[in-house]
């Protein structure tokens, strides 16, 4: 095991190692975050409203997720951006929030741009990714008052998270409390191993409440076991939707809108997050042999011609093309931060060569890029 970032406090530009000049990767940033956030109406997914309030917009779907909402406060709290972080917060707290119910505590999961609930159930997803980067605007910006006291509105969801159905609560805690497994939603029995972020519980389990802390770092401990069992000990693909033994999930197509056992959308995120994971905190080798293999299977595996598709986690390539092209090279090049050798620095460079995506789709592949441009860049940092 080697030493992560939170010891060392020394972030990896894998980028500049690979001989890009470091102005050139900054201006790159710089860009990214001005096309996402200040594009044209064709390329930004953020929208200001009012004078105080944003939301992030899922333009294949038209609504404002809680994915994309934690994900643009993410965006923002790494690039010091209070400003449009504040804007983002404040948003998802008027609209998105749900006050009374069962998932009360919670955010509903997806909201029409007016801030309309179109459900009023809540993605694990979101609330990881919320708590995270209200932590990191905590100890980077300070905290303010009220629902900008940072640090306690993350303390609160995280305790949230945990303890609800609990002592007469009423609805589900989003982590299973026996096996420590974060779940696809609250309402059932089963995870999406894209959603395990590790390197996040080591800080809840340092920063949340203390009496929530063990909890946490249990969980990321479990979470690193349990991505062990969901990645193909060859291929290193994952499925979108897996099931507590790291199975694909295969029940319910009719349920999901069709089938998640298969590499596709969600699961390009997964090695992503083992890359971070491993930065930062250097927990398992393993981690390493993950990347390597999931590359070795895009570079040396897969024919040409069908590294855009969409492959059983065996690496049976099956019909259809991926919907999302980019996020997918993004998140292949950002295995790079921890794999070494020739598919490392192939993907690092089909990545550096690949523009932001355009249209309708844009905004997933447009976050997992940003997100991997960070990573790889020595920009996303734990604060």
């Amino acid at each position: 095991m080697g030493k992560g970032a939170f010891e060392t406090q020394v972030y990896r530009n894998a980028f500049a190692e690979a001989g890009y000049p470091v102005t050139e990767i900054e201006k790159r940033k710089e860009e990214i975050f001005q096309t996402l956030f200040y594009g044209s109406e064709e390329e930004r997914i953020y929208h200001p409203v009012g004078d105080d309030m944003a939301y992030m917009e899922d333009t294949g779907n038209h609504d404002a997720r809680t994915e994309g909402m934690s994900y643009g406060m993410m965006m923002c709290v790494q690039m010091d951006k209070k400003e449009e972080f504040d804007r983002l917060w404040k948003w998802a707290r008027t609209y998105m929030y749900l006050n009374e119910g069962e998932n009360a505590g919670y955010f509903a999961w997806s909201c029409q741009l007016d801030g309309t609930k179109n459900s009023y159930g809540a993605a694990p997803d979101g609330e990881e990714f919320f708590a995270m980067s209200l932590f990191f605007a905590s100890h980077r910006w300070g905290n303010g008052s009220g629902i900008f006291n940072y640090e306690k509105e993350a303390k609160e969801l995280l305790h949230t998270c945990i303890h609800k159905g609990e002592n007469q609560n009423p609805g589900r805690a989003m982590w299973d409390a026996n096996n420590k497994l974060i779940r696809f939603i609250t309402d059932v029995d089963f995870s999406d191993p894209s959603y395990h972020l590790p390197h996040f519980y080591e800080l809840f389990g340092r920063w949340a409440y203390e009496e929530d802390r063990a909890f946490f770092l249990e969980a990321a401990k479990a979470s690193r076991e349990y991505l062990k069992s969901a990645c193909h000990p060859v291929t290193g693909l994952c499925a979108e939707y897996a099931n507590y033994d790291g199975s694909p999930y295969t029940e319910g197509q009719e349920i999901w809108g069709g089938r998640h056992d298969w590499y596709y959308s969600d699961a390009y995120r997964t090695i992503g997050n083992i890359a971070l994971d491993y930065a930062w905190f250097g927990a398992d080798d393993w981690a390493i042999l993950e990347a390597e293999r999931l590359q070795r299977f895009f570079c040396e595996t897969l024919a040409e011609e069908n590294r855009n598709g969409i492959y059983a986690i065996d690496g049976t390539v099956l019909d259809g093309k991926a919907l999302h092209p980019v996020a997918m090279i993004a998140t292949n090049a950002q295995a790079s931060l921890i794999a070494e050798g020739a598919n490392a620095a192939a993907c690092l460079k089909k990545f550096w060569e690949t523009p932001l995506r355009t249209g309708d789709r844009r905004y997933y592949d447009n976050c997992l890029y940003f997100f991997a441009f960070l990573a790889l860049s020595g920009n996303y940092q734990i604060y």
